[in-house]
């Protein structure tokens, strides 16, 4: 039984991406099979679903119950798919063929959650889904409107609203692309390459293991769609190499982990969201890039600048050059890891490509310039890994992408979504929008625990977006409030997927390296709320604006930088000059605020914060060379 329950799980890992694939490809119409997404959904969630069960037994190993529980699983899910054209037609019959299967393939999509994804959201699921049912016995704004059981089941299995809608359909058409293209740049030795760059071009440098994990993991994590997937692809080398140069666990795993998930903010593909939010702003792909590029280039210019300070603050320097891959060698034997991004973007921007049709082509690329490099196909173990590994990493996606839809289908059956959108714009009006803001950014936050990337925002903008738009944020603004937010819930506690995942790569303490996750990635949690006020940043305005917006941002994260490593340094002055330069930085950051977007005076505060930098640091650095 466990020989049939381990081919049964490879079986169903296997058949993930290739039907995922034969999706994207419209393979089905070549033969004359016309299917609606709805159809092909239902497939691969099935898929996902038995394999999850499978994956995760009950007991030590998987026996029949297992096994009935997987083919249960894929059966109730295929049977939605196999009779969705017909019950579109009698979508107001609710006979018992729809909602018992429907009963029984949503309680089994939860437990593959909870195997998969963990209890935290898949508790978070059964809160809705409870509310769902019984949410009209709650009082005042929170008072549902309650559908008949039945009506509520078949909503959810067999509607576009639910289960097989817009969040699963964009992970279908866009992410589960994006996680097979990643999947095999790593397992052709992509990210072996990008690792070796950035180690041959910074790893001599002060702390140079982290610097080439900030490096390696922006590179890398903007195409791979997936934070955990990076850590767990770039951290099994950075990792050690911050340990091994004198950062402590926590750190290195922090360092990895903020790294790993400020991939995903970082143009050119910004692991797949960025077209999602073309998408549903109705505007080209290349003004949402364009948008997010100074606020990336701050997140990344602030951490590394921390990372310098705290290898300073420890005495930690970098490998030895003759350690180090040589630069030119490592170009000459890896260009066929370069052409593919070229070809991903020549589709993406010049031919104007469909997103996940475009990173298919860009992967087959890859294996005909590794084909032409190696003179040989790749070999039966390269396909073993790139197959069952993307299908690894996109079983937990698909599920939490498969809850995501329950998520919005209560939110819209019940009205919730229409009462949150109305409280949250009601506190902007009496309390002003600061406040709003901040709530909702704790409800990104909450809503986001454990969710990939592309999955929250979805949501988020189903349901909040309208609020911040009616209060005057301009859309592109809004729409990366919700995305920054519904990210950086990856790194902050109690969940902190990410951080998790990277402190248990490092052996560190998964709180620790939470809290210091967060302050590592502190510009994340500010500068949303910085265009907010000034979309200047996000290059919405005059020349004038754009200058002073930028130039007072970069003398912020300045100021953020090095009031994080003076503050942890305690002692006598550590304390207080931290604490001092933490709120020269929102001063600084805010300037453009307070004294107008066209204020020349914005240029004068931020100098002034670049001079505070300096005098605090010699300062300090004066004050414990005496008391040494």
């Amino acid at each position: 039984m466990e020989l049939f329950n381990r081919a049964l799980l490879r079986v169903c890992l296997g058949a993930i991406p290739i039907v995922g694939i034969g999706w994207i490809l419209a393979v089905t119409d070549y033969f004359g099979v016309a299917l609606t997404f709805q159809q092909a959904l239902g497939v691969i969630l099935g898929l996902a679903c038995a394999a999850a069960l499978l994956r995760y037994p009950y007991f030590s190993r998987p026996g029949i119950f297992e096994a009935v529980l997987a083919v249960t699983g894929f059966l109730t899910w295929f049977w939605m798919s196999y009779n969705f054209e017909d019950w579109i037609v009698t979508a107001h019959e609710r006979t018992p063929d729809k909602w018992v299967p429907g009963a029984i393939a949503l309680f089994l999509l939860m437990e593959g959650l909870r195997k998969s994804a963990g209890k935290i959201i898949a508790g978070l699921v059964w809160v809705l889904i409870i509310y769902a049912f019984f949410g009209n016995y709650l009082p005042g704004v929170l008072e549902a409107e309650v559908f008949p059981p039945t009506k509520t089941l078949t909503y959810y299995y067999a509607d576009n609203n639910g289960v097989p809608g817009l969040v699963l359909q964009v992970v279908v058409n866009l992410v589960l692309a994006f996680i097979i293209f990643g999947k095999l740049m790593e397992v052709s030795g992509g990210t072996a390459f990008l690792n070796d760059l950035a180690m041959g071009f910074m790893g001599h440098r002060r702390g140079g293991p982290a610097k080439v994990a900030v490096i390696a993991s922006s590179a890398f994590g903007t195409i791979s769609g997936s934070t955990v997937a990076n850590i767990m692809s770039t951290g099994i080398v950075t990792i050690p190499l911050m340990k091994r140069t004198g950062f402590r666990n926590e750190y290195a795993g922090a360092i990895e982990a903020v790294a790993s998930n400020g991939g995903q903010i970082a143009p050119p593909v910004m692991g797949a969201t960025a077209f999602i939010i073309a998408e549903f702003l109705e505007i080209p792909y290349q003004d949402v890039v364009i948008a997010a590029a100074v606020p990336a280039a701050v997140y990344f210019f602030v951490l590394f600048l921390q990372v310098d300070a705290v290898a300073r603050r420890f005495g930690i320097k970098g490998l030895p050059r003759e350690e180090l891959p040589v630069v030119r060698t490592v170009l000459r034997s890896g260009w066929v890891f370069i052409l593919p991004i070229i070809v991903l973007l020549y589709f993406l921007f010049w031919l104007g490509y469909n997103p996940g049709l475009s990173a298919l082509y860009s992967g087959a690329s890859l294996i005909v310039l590794m084909t032409v490099r190696d003179r040989r196909p790749p070999t039966l173990e390269h396909w073993r890994n790139f197959i069952f590994g993307s299908g690894e990493i996109l079983v937990p996606l698909l599920l939490i992408a498969g809850a995501a839809g329950i998520i919005l289908g209560v939110l819209n059956s019940t009205g919730l979504a229409f009462q949150l959108s109305l409280i949250l714009t009601a506190i902007g009006k009496s309390n002003g929008i600061l406040v709003m803001l901040f709530l909702t950014s704790l409800i990104c936050i909450v809503l986001g625990m454990g969710m990939p990337t592309a999955t929250v925002y979805i949501v988020l903008v189903s349901v909040i977006g309208p609020a911040l738009v009616n209060m005057g944020l301009v859309p592109i603004g809004a729409h990366l409030f919700l995305f920054y937010f519904g990210l950086i819930s990856m790194l902050t506690p109690p969940v902190a997927i990410a951080s998790m995942v990277a402190a248990e790569m490092a052996g560190g303490d998964m709180w620790k390296t939470g809290l210091i996750g967060v302050q590592l990635a502190a510009t994340a949690y500010l500068l949303p709320y910085l265009w907010a006020f000034n979309p200047a940043l996000l290059l919405e305005g005059s020349l004038v604006q754009v200058i002073y917006a930028v130039v007072s941002a970069g003398a912020a994260g300045l100021l953020l930088a090095h009031s994080v490593t003076v503050f942890a340094r305690g002692g006598r002055f550590g304390w207080l000059f931290g604490a001092g330069m933490y709120a020269a930085c929102l001063v600084v950051g805010s300037s453009t605020i307070w004294l107008g977007p066209d204020s020349p005076l914005a240029l004068v505060v931020a100098a002034a914060g670049c001079a505070t930098v300096y005098a605090v640091l010699r300062f300090t650095s004066d004050a414990e060379a005496s008391e040494a």
